[in-house]
């Protein structure tokens, strides 16, 4: 250990290296529940290119686990420490190194924030896409760990879409580009998409060339309340199946509008049953927002409410992103599903996690990016009463089975991690999971790079 310590300071500041185990337990963990975590022997703040590389070289010459992580936002435990690693925080590379309007491209380093990254861009006149839950905290070296997505992926992708280049430390210290600065470009296999959600496992990200599109006009937001899941879930193939292309479309059930209201005095209407929000950032939403609206009619909307100017709409979308908080403060403990299924199959899953909730017991708040079938079951429980935390692991099981049954994916946006390693096995296939382990095995032979994730 002494060794590990006096060989990092060899090439970083005295600060950038935090050995205080009263300091560095902080960085044991992301947001996950149900995910094992160790003690790191040292966290590493490296600002610099040189000392990301000098760090792996270190780690890699004493046979010593380096675990990269971001803002620890996660909700999978992709970022937790295992015993005696090197916790390698990229927080401190947060730099904006360039914004092009002409090649629509921003160059940027692991540690910026998105939604720094998205109004710098938007100043501009660009716009970058991805915006999850967590933008104002999660960065996006992180982002482009887990392939994360976002509230307007039904219009404009995911992050994934979004790289186009990447700089990239190998576990030996190596620097690797793959990819480019262009709008086209086929030159040899794709290895930068290969890197976007391997979870740190094959390399450390420390710079990329990101995609951005012109900005928006500000978007229109429509609510509609339905009777049933079934219904609102029916609305939304009648908005697809019709051709429209809504820069938004939500789903909130009951158990969410209820939880949103009790923390926010948000208005929302607590006697539905399914609560949807569709947006649209044309020049002129109107006639797109009247065409929904009778869709929702005709598919047993109750009410439909367009709002009326652009506060209305920020309010509902700021009711949407406060679901996670709102049911964590239901029992104080959640784990979050990420469950994503074919957008025809979504009524059946939002109804299946209800059924499952009344078979365990528990309170299962739905939310969704409806408009491409990605549910977020969030099981509310106390960890301080046993029964009840085994029955919430035991429902998350069945809600991730619920979701393969239906010909879905155990995660759409939020990554394996630790906390769902075993299916990711029974999802891939014993074939798939010998590649996928063949593939780790190119670029991490020894296997230090985030050991435990993912396989």
């Amino acid at each position: 250990m002494t060794d590990l310590i006096e060989l990092l300071r060899e090439g970083l500041p005295e600060e950038a290296v935090l050995t205080d185990p009263d300091v560095t337990g902080a960085y044991a963990n992301d947001m996950a529940s149900f995910c094992e975590a160790g003690a790191p022997a040292v966290v590493v703040l490296p600002r610099t290119v040189e000392q990301v590389q000098h760090v792996c070289r270190t780690a890699t010459a004493l046979r010593v686990p380096i675990v990269p992580q971001g803002a620890r936002t996660g909700l999978s435990g992709a970022a937790n420490a295992s015993d005696g690693c090197v916790v390698l925080s990229l927080v401190k590379m947060d730099r904006i190194l360039e914004i092009n309007p002409v090649d629509r491209i921003a160059v940027v380093e692991p540690g910026v924030v998105n939604a720094t990254l998205s109004r710098a861009v938007m100043e501009k006149g660009l716009y970058y896409p991805p915006d999850p839950s967590s933008w104002e905290q999660c960065t996006i070296g992180g982002n482009i760990g887990t392939a994360s997505g976002g509230l307007c992926c039904v219009k404009y992708g995911v992050t994934a879409e979004y790289v186009l280049g990447l700089d990239v430390v190998l576990a030996d210290g190596r620097l690797l580009k793959t990819g480019r600065r262009t709008a086209k470009g086929v030159a040899g296999y794709d290895l930068t998409r290969l890197f976007v959600g391997s979870e740190g496992s094959l390399g450390i990200v420390v710079r990329a060339v990101l995609a951005l599109k012109p900005a928006p006009l500000e978007q229109r937001v429509l609510a509609a309340e339905f009777p049933s899941t079934a219904s609102a879930c029916d609305a939304i193939c009648r908005i697809m199946e019709r051709g429209h292309a809504p820069s938004l479309l939500e789903l909130m059930d009951r158990t969410s509008v209820r939880a949103v209201n009790a923390i926010g005095n948000m208005g929302l209407p607590e006697s539905t049953e399914a609560l949807l929000m569709a947006a649209f950032d044309t020049p002129d939403p109107g006639p797109d927002l009247a065409a929904v609206a009778e869709l929702c009619t005709a598919a047993g909307a109750t009410e439909v409410v367009p709002a009326e100017d652009a506060t209305e709409s920020d309010m509902l979308l700021q009711a949407r992103r406060m679901t996670l908080p709102a049911l964590e403060a239901v029992k104080g403990v959640t784990m979050i599903d990420d469950v994503c299924v074919p957008r025809s199959r979504l009524a059946e899953m939002i109804d299946g996690t209800a059924a499952i909730a009344t078979k365990y017991g528990l309170t299962i708040g739905v939310v969704a990016h409806a408009g491409d079938g990605n549910t977020h079951p969030t099981v509310c429980f106390d960890p301080a009463d046993p029964d009840e935390s085994r029955r919430a692991r035991e429902s998350f099981d069945a809600i991730m089975a619920l979701g393969l049954e239906l010909g879905g994916t155990i995660t759409g946006e939020h990554g394996v991690g630790v906390l769902k390693r075993e299916w990711l096995a029974r999802e891939l296939g014993p074939v798939g999971v010998e590649m996928q382990r063949g593939i780790k095995q190119v670029f991490d032979p020894l296997g230090l790079l985030n050991p435990g994730k993912l396989f």
